[in-house]
């Protein structure tokens, strides 16, 4: 069974397609995995693996760990284009997200005060007021929106909570309007003997209808690119992303970048 990516608090830095040389935070535990999403491409593997032993690491340790990665790196001359929230599921389920990412704006601004900060997110928490105010602080908020018709996305995505809809997710999405980054993964393939397929033109219509109401600063279009839980998915390549984008575009007059 595949499992979780990060066996660490701080990873990398790596290089990331989207993102550039990007310093990982992992705010979920390092052996096990803590998602409100289940979702069937996740590279971290099914939530059913677990969430571990070591639990989520607490506030002091993360800032003692990034304090001490940062000034390495400064001190060898290494490249920072990003910090990085993403890791073994959600990161802002974690209690305390929002100081968590004041400790890291201040050790940024300290060591690497051109890199961004950006935080991956499925949208699950942006309806907690401090959680949407943390994501308002960082140059990279890049929230999720697999798809805008609900059954689409509940079988994609599978989210824990049956309160969780296009409908309510778009509406909190408006408060990031000019800011917020929406980031959607486009596949098609099979699950468990039931097609999907996010690429249609009813879906792309649909996702055109809530670009437009949320009114994003930029839109991430990407696919897969490592193995995912679910074998039997396929990755949608550049040149069809390139023509999506395209349509997205035209449709909206939000810049679209395809990774």
């Amino acid at each position: 069974m595949q499992t979780v990516l990060f066996h660490s608090t701080i990873f990398g830095p790596i290089h990331s397609r989207r993102l550039g040389v990007s310093l990982g935070i992992n705010l979920m535990p390092d052996d096990g995995k803590i998602c409100s999403f289940d979702c069937l491409y996740c590279e971290a593997g099914y939530n059913a693996q677990g969430p571990g032993t070591t639990g989520l690491p607490l506030r002091q340790k993360v800032y003692s760990m990034l304090d001490a990665k940062l000034r390495q790196m400064k001190e060898e001359g290494s490249p920072l284009d990003v910090i990085t929230f993403s890791g073994n599921g959600e990161p802002t389920l974690h209690p305390d997200f929002p100081a968590i990412i004041d400790d890291t704006i201040a050790l940024r601004d300290r060591d690497y005060p051109e890199a961004k900060v950006s935080v991956l997110t499925n949208s699950t928490r942006i309806f907690s007021p401090e959680v949407a105010e943390a994501l308002k602080k960082v140059d990279n908020n890049i929230l999720k929106l697999d798809s805008a018709v609900d059954a689409t996305m509940r079988f994609i995505d599978r989210p824990n909570s049956g309160d969780f809809t296009v409908r309510r997710v778009v509406d909190a999405l408006k408060q990031f309007e000019g800011t917020g980054i929406i980031q959607t993964m486009m596949l098609r393939g099979e699950h468990d003997g039931i097609p999907v397929d996010n690429t249609t033109d009813t879906e792309i219509d649909a996702l055109i209808a809530a670009y437009n109401e949320i009114k994003p600063s930029e839109i991430m279009l990407y696919s897969l690119d490592r193995s995912t839980p679910e074998e039997k998915l396929v990755k949608v390549e550049k040149e069809e992303l390139e023509i999506i984008a395209d349509r997205i575009r035209k449709a909206t007059g939000i810049p679209v970048q395809v990774n």
